[in-house]
């Protein structure tokens, strides 16, 4: 298994600091788990296939590009800092 950690900064709370730990086996399109914690509490959930599916019927985007995009929205390093925003809610 795989896993990455990354620092955020939510846009619906800039001064706030949260870490993002992804876990994956090959890749992302089978489904991972999530980890997000404020150093305070933490937070755990599962991502399965049929919820990426869903998600990417629901925008109408090609199943595979969602993948790419999650992948790099969740795991990829600095080069895709300030490309995507999360809002914690």
């Amino acid at each position: 298994m795989e896993k990455t950690l990354k620092r955020i900064h939510p846009v619906s709370d800039p001064g706030a600091t949260y870490f993002l730990q992804v876990s994956w086996e090959k890749d992302l399109g089978p489904g991972f788990g999530l980890l997000l914690s404020d150093c305070q509490c933490a937070w755990t959930g599962t991502v399965s296939e049929a919820d990426i599916s869903r998600e990417a019927a629901d925008i109408e985007m090609d199943r595979e590009k969602y993948v790419e995009e999650l992948r790099k929205a969740l795991i990829t390093g600095e080069e895709s800092a300030g490309k995507y925003n999360f809002v914690i809610s």
